[in-house]
């Protein structure tokens, strides 16, 4: 399964982009990142909107979608791990993680997404979610692989 991350804002050099490089070199296939950026000077609903229309548009076509939400659900790693391997077996070719920018996701982007996934009911930085889901990713690749990574 293709791993897609499709995230509002671009990087900048720093340890954050150092672990999410780090956990996405050590996966077969590595996700791909697309980085999105919005150009207007937007606020409020009016950006959520804007940044909605990007995001979704990326999306490759028949990719389940994970949305990345504070208000979503939160799993264990294994069972993250067995959700991905349910949409594997289902024949699912690409999985899209969507991580919204500042003030997180418009209603849209909710409405079309196949688990909305959070966290923890702490509230992270947008650009600290990309390694972290990173590091998940991994993590399930390992579960699945049976690899030693993971302890119970």
């Amino acid at each position: 399964m293709r791993s897609h991350i499709i995230a509002m804002g671009k990087w900048k050099k720093g340890p954050e982009q150092a672990l999410f490089d780090t956990y996405c070199d050590r996966m077969r296939p590595a996700p791909v990142l697309k980085e999105l950026d919005i150009r207007k000077k937007l606020s409020g609903d009016e950006l959520k909107q804007a940044e909605a229309t990007l995001l979704l548009e990326a999306v490759p076509k028949g990719a389940v979608i994970v949305a990345m939400d504070e208000r979503g659900k939160t799993l264990p790693s294994r069972t993250f791990a067995d959700k991905i391997q349910t949409w594997m077996d289902q024949g699912r070719g690409d999985i899209a993680f969507i991580i919204g920018g500042a003030d997180g996701l418009d209603e849209s982007v909710r409405a079309r997404a196949d688990l909305l996934l959070s966290f923890g009911a702490m509230t992270w930085p947008h650009m600290l979610v990309r390694p972290m889901l990173a590091e998940q990713l991994f993590r399930a690749q390992a579960i699945l692989a049976g690899h030693p990574y993971h302890r119970d």
